[in-house]
């Protein structure tokens, strides 16, 4: 079912408002645009018809949705949460809460890193959805029927899924773990991008500070454009090109002509006016507040042992606890663990301390120890 009236849309977030969850997914495109552009709203609950909000057929006003997704008696359950989580934020500013991510539940309940929803409704249910209309243009209408049941069925099976791994949660006592994943997954801080620090997404092959300066300049210039003509950052201009402008500081169109990487469209003209000007005024800015990069250490060779034994560590204290390792810890992470005095790293700190960070440091400082027995790996005490 879509829905087409304002009553029909009233009268569904009434319903799943008294519910005490509710499943939700979105269709989107995002190949043409900064922002996502949003094509479809699945919404379902327990003993409630899976229906479809259209915002591009249909304008309609949202208010009773944006209600519901404030509503805290009622969780609003994902898959894959990020995205969906993201667009909300972007149309209001308000962030859907409380929440629940079936992928970050599923690795903590030892499905694996980050399962496809396919694999996870199959796993859970028996049921294969259906791929037809996984790849179709969103935006296009009318959609088809195929369309609108792939859409739907998301929604449909996700109750099953959810209650399944809640079960699993609360059974294995880690409801609390999840807690402080969803957590991360509402904070605004997961979805706003400073400024000035979109230039560390590009790469670079100098730390020079004014270099450095020019650049981050220079992608926050992109930044602000693409958002304000709402399209993709590369359409302005892409990253290497960004990244040798900043190399080579032109002072003239002549010189930003010269660079390969930079299209034809941004050497003359409005373009490179702004260009030369933002280049100049980086590098007649505050030497003080040029980036400084500390060139990272090395890992040293004598503590490799440590790290190839944290991973030996990692492997069974998550197949022990029946946990994906990916959720647990990265390879920064136990680098961390492995030099450093006192780690700061997520793998100390909360329910991964009790996983694998206690045991990480003990291992670390020789309390305990790896060996075989009876043909398989164990932990000892030294």
């Amino acid at each position: 079912m879509i829905i087409q009236t304002q009553d029909q849309l009233n009268e569904i977030c009434a319903k799943l408002s008294e519910k005490p969850y509710l499943t939700i997914d979105t269709e989107f495109l995002r190949d043409k645009t900064y922002y996502s552009k949003l094509c479809l709203i699945q919404l379902a609950g327990p003993d409630v018809e899976a229906v479809a909000v259209d915002p591009i057929e249909y304008k309609l006003d949202w208010a009773p949705l944006d209600a519901l997704m404030q509503n805290e008696n009622v969780l609003k359950v994902f898959h894959a949460a990020r995205q969906d989580i993201e667009i909300f934020y972007q149309m209001n500013g308000v962030i859907p809460h409380p929440i629940f991510d079936t992928q970050v539940a599923a690795m903590v309940c030892g499905y694996g890193d980050s399962i496809a929803y396919n694999k996870l409704v199959e796993g859970i249910t028996g049921h294969a959805l259906a791929k037809n209309a996984q790849f179709t243009d969103w935006s296009r209408r009318p959609l088809s029927s195929k369309q609108l049941k792939y859409a739907l069925d998301d929604v449909i099976y996700l109750r099953d899924v959810y209650e399944s791994l809640d079960a699993q949660l609360k059974k294995q006592k880690r409801d609390g773990w999840l807690k402080q994943e969803m957590d991360i997954l509402t904070s605004p801080d997961t979805y706003e991008i400073p400024l000035d620090t979109v230039w560390k997404r590009i790469k670079i092959r100098t730390d020079k500070p004014e270099v450095l300066a020019i650049l981050r300049e220079l992608a926050k210039w992109r930044e602000e454009t693409a958002r304000t003509k709402n399209v993709p950052r590369n359409r302005i201009i892409k990253d290497d090109a960004l990244a040798d402008i900043a190399v080579y500081m032109p002072k003239n169109n002549e010189g930003l002509s010269r660079i390969r990487n930079v299209p034809h469209g941004m050497t003359r003209g409005d373009n490179a006016t702004k260009l030369l000007s933002i280049i100049s005024k980086a590098r007649q800015s505050n030497k003080d507040t040029w980036p400084k990069v500390k060139r990272g250490k090395s890992f040293p060779k004598e503590a490799t042992p440590i790290l190839e034994m944290l991973k030996l560590l990692l492997k069974i204290n998550c197949s022990e606890a029946d946990v994906a390792p990916k959720l647990i810890a990265n390879v920064s992470d136990l680098e961390e663990i492995a030099i450093e005095d006192k780690p700061d790293c997520s793998a100390v700190r909360g329910w991964r301390l009790e996983v694998f960070g206690k045991d990480a440091i003990a291992l670390k400082n020789g309390e305990i120890t790896l060996g075989l027995k009876n043909g398989k790996i164990h932990k000892f005490n030294a």
